[in-house]
């Protein structure tokens, strides 16, 4: 395949704003398809599936890292960001991917992981020769303290100190997450080109957007101490009580103004390619803020998303705060959602609806229903619970340091299962990297394919559904109190203005309703509520969507 040039680059039938209110299904490269029998998942893997991803009417895929890597962490860290690691395949695959993603009607981001490399890269190991290499500043290098602690007292996000003696330069250098993780200096102009040009290496190769790691740990700012927490309370990742890293406000070591600069700079690269765009990761004690301004204005990301609703908390309340106050401050900003990812814990035990149907499909309503973007991680579809593994099991190396309180993230990262009745549910014909529990090959995708109820023809439905309404994918955003723990919001666009209402409860609910609200014609049948006679009833966990005039100013239920 021939690279694609900022010309020729593909835009599609929707549009070079396709991203705003897409959906955008999240492939976990090692864990999804096996093509060569070794036992993890692969480019050619996800080529073979590709069909099925088109089929849940989603408009892109992200892949997680697929860049020539030691693992440590899994692909997070890059000793090459133009290579693909020979265990998933070639650049040549990767060629391909795109090219038959793009025949399907799918975009293709890809992770880009921009604060810090593996210390096996090139750029590190120069840097670590000495003080006055050409790329001895590439790096942040600090001298200890006189008594020869570490410069200040930030802690990685891994646990522990997240500066690392290096005897070759008698100095430390700092890592946000693993050792072997050291952190790009960006306020080198020669990090920040060096960066731009990887990106703009895929860009030319065709892809549509990346989703940014960690994107506000690329700046640090002066090397002080981080001032205390005065209450651990579990957050983003990291910030637990089990983990030290959860003690401190971030304040130096990350979310600097700078990163602002990078982020602009970077938006000028994507615009030159016209279609692509940029979902940004933000894990920060103020996320929602920082949401809003890495995305408000235009000129820096397309998106951001946090860990806010990646949480244990599944109540109408906390999800109702969470968005308002989004929304009072993002501005012409535009959110991504997402309720699970590679990261967390899966969705279905998260929030305590494993094998619960109706508790399934409230969910997949309440997320794509959300002014934004959304992310939805691989086998979420299917409702696939948490895997439970043996410590002998694990091998992320956070879950193995912080066992067994936490557990790590290997339990949401089990292979995919497609097959019920295969060996390792047809994920591989080799034993593969992490088991796959007995509890998901009975919700293997051959299972739910036929059965026109499964969640996973669900989630086909109402997606499809979704791309025939406007104002779910790019409308604006009203909510309501919450009362009798049913959550209710209207969208608009244009001139249509659709009701919402999420019964979060295990009860019937019935309130008294606009008297033009109408229950939509080609809604999917499981919308189980009804607007009738001035009247909304819903059955527990139900959903209701409905249509009502713009001019009506009452709320769906004002009474």
């Amino acid at each position: 395949m021939m690279q694609t040039t900022s010309t020729s680059h593909y835009v599609g039938s929707q549009g070079a704003d396709w991203w705003r209110g897409a959906v955008i299904y999240q492939v976990y490269p090692r864990s999804f398809m096996d093509s060569r029998g070794d036992g993890i998942g692969d480019l050619k893997g996800v080529i073979d599936k590709l069909d099925y991803i088109a089929s849940l009417n989603v408009d892109a895929i992200w892949l997680s890292p697929f860049f020539t890597s030691p693992m440590k962490d899994f692909g997070y860290d890059i000793s090459d960001y133009r290579g693909v690691d020979p265990m998933f395949g070639t650049l040549e695959d990767f060629d391909r991917l795109v090219e038959a993603a793009h025949a399907r009607g799918l975009k293709v981001t890809i992770d880009q992981v921009m604060s810090h490399t593996s210390d096996q890269h090139a750029w590190f190991e120069e840097s670590r020769k000495s003080r006055d290499n050409p790329k001895a500043d590439w790096y942040v290098w600090a001298d200890p303290k006189p008594d020869g602690a570490p410069p200040t007292n930030w802690q990685s996000v891994f646990g522990g100190s997240a500066w690392q003696w290096d005897t070759r330069r008698c100095q430390y250098y700092l890592h946000n997450f693993l050792a072997s993780q050291p952190d790009l200096n960006f306020r080198t102009p020669a990090v920040v080109d060096a960066m731009l040009e990887e990106v703009r290496f895929w860009l030319e190769r065709g892809v549509d957007g990346f989703r940014l790691d960690a994107v506000n740990f690329c700046t640090h700012g002066e090397l002080k101490d981080n001032p205390p927490r005065e209450e651990v309370i579990e957050s983003f990742l990291g910030v637990r009580p089990d983990n030290p890293y959860g003690y401190q406000l971030h304040q130096y070591d990350k979310t600097q103004p700078e990163n602002l600069v990078f982020l602009e700079r970077l938006r000028g690269l994507l615009d030159e390619y016209p279609g692509t765009t940029s979902v940004g990761e933000v894990g920060d004690d103020d996320a929602l803020g920082v949401m809003a301004e890495y995305s408000q204005g235009g000129k820096r990301l397309h998106m951001c998303y946090s860990f806010n609703l990646l949480t244990d908390k599944a109540d109408p309340g906390y999800l109702h705060k969470t968005l308002t106050e989004m929304e009072a401050r993002i501005g012409d900003g535009w959110p991504c959602w997402a309720l699970g990812n590679h990261d967390v814990t899966r969705l279905a035990t998260r929030w305590q609806a494993e094998g619960q149907l109706d508790k399934l499909r409230l969910y997949m309503a309440f997320l794509l229903t959300q002014r934004g973007s959304v992310c939805l991680y691989q086998g979420e579809e299917l409702g696939l619970p948490e895997a439970e593994l043996t410590f002998e099991q694990l091998v992320d190396p956070a879950g193995i340091t912080f066992w067994p309180a936490y557990k790590g993230r290997d339990g949401c990262r089990t292979p995919q299962p497609w097959q019920a009745d295969v060996q390792h549910a047809g994920f591989s014909s080799a034993t593969p990297w992490l088991p796959v529990p007995e509890s998901h090959a009975s919700l293997a995708v051959d299972q739910q394919e036929n059965d026109a109820s499964s969640l996973l023809n669900t989630y086909r439905e109402f997606l499809a559904f979704r791309r025939t309404q406007p104002a779910l994918v790019k409308g604006d955003v009203r909510y309501h109190a919450v009362r009798d723990d049913v959550l209710c919001l209207e969208r608009t666009y244009q001139q249509t203005r659709l009701l919402i209402a999420l019964n979060f409860s295990d009860q019937t609910i019935t309130h008294s309703a606009s008297e033009s609200a109408a229950s939509l014609q080609n809604a999917p049948a499981w919308l189980s509520g009804e607007w009738q006679g001035g009247q909304l009833m819903l059955p527990p966990y139900g959903v209701a969507i409905a249509r009502c005039p713009q001019t009506e100013e009452n709320a769906p239920w004002d009474v």
